[in-house]
């Protein structure tokens, strides 16, 4: 059977890829079996981003997101209840792909949202991958046979660093005004930031500086990421427009949440895609 994105119920559909965000035009440009899975995953996301917003009542986030990780349990049991746990089910390649990742996902999002720190820089990659990188492989996955898992696990590994850095310089403001941090503590101490410095709307010099590394690296994880290797790249061009506009946003400051259309961003979704179902440098 061939589940095409209409099988989701129109409410996620439009929150998992909004007009104009790079998961839009990720999906968009996306080899069309790759679609489905990028879609269903990228609902998730949607569903755990709410949930782990300061706004967000820290009671009911707990609940929620305790609910859905015993979801994601019967996701991998091929049982699940939801409607986005049914779809990602009913996809064609569902029954050869291990879906445990996902419940790490849902785990690393109920810490954001209890506000538990990352103590130290050294966890971040971790941290960010099982939060954005392993969903990004499930689906990948689900989409096609992958002959090289090393360079799977390499470029999501990077684009899920890129995602969670890009969106804590956009949201650390918020986040510290909260009483949450999304900056490792060790660095937070060893730079002499403190939390004043977080919530302060114009940020201190040495603030500014710390900013300005983490946005190297994150640039850095991006242009990592679309280093997958050519003959990998047909099948997964929707991770590498992702990384192309996740990378373009971060540059010009912009946030990666933004929806915004902009033919900039069209263009060079475009571009990306054209070049990676030619398998070229």
């Amino acid at each position: 059977m061939t589940v095409r994105d209409e099988y989701l119920d129109a409410p996620y559909r439009s929150r998992a890829a909004p007009p104009g965000t790079a998961p839009y035009w990720s999906w968009l440009f996306a080899p069309a079996q790759a679609r489905a899975p990028l879609l269903g995953v990228y609902a998730l996301f949607a569903e755990w981003r709410a949930l782990m917003s300061p706004g967000t009542d820290a009671a009911v986030a707990a609940t929620k997101l305790r609910w859905w990780r015993e979801e994601m349990g019967r996701l991998a049991r091929r049982e699940p209840l939801h409607p986005i746990g049914r779809y990602l089910a009913a996809l064609p390649r569902a029954g050869a792909v291990d879906f445990a990742p996902l419940g790490a996902a849902v785990e690393a999002a109920a810490a954001h949202a209890a506000g538990v720190p990352l103590e130290r820089a050294a966890e971040l990659e971790r941290y960010a991958d099982a939060l954005w990188g392993a969903p990004l492989r499930v689906a990948a996955r689900l989409s096609a046979e992958f002959s090289d898992e090393a360079a799977l696990a390499s470029c999501t590994a990077a684009l899920g660093v890129g995602e969670y850095l890009a969106r804590a310089l956009a949201d650390y403001r918020h986040e510290a005004r909260s009483g949450r941090l999304v900056f490792a503590v060790d660095d937070l101490l060893s730079a002499g930031i403190e939390n004043a410095d977080l919530e302060a709307t114009d940020p201190p010099p040495r603030l500014q500086q710390y900013l300005s590394t983490l946005k190297a690296q994150a640039a850095h994880c991006y242009a990592s990421a679309l280093r997958l290797p050519a003959a990998q790249r047909p099948a997964q061009r929707g991770l590498l427009v992702l990384a192309a506009l996740g990378l373009r946003r971060l540059e010009a400051g912009r946030s990666p949440q933004s929806d915004d259309v902009r033919l900039g961003d069209l263009y060079l979704a475009w571009r990306t895609a054209r070049r990676a179902a030619r398998a070229t440098d």
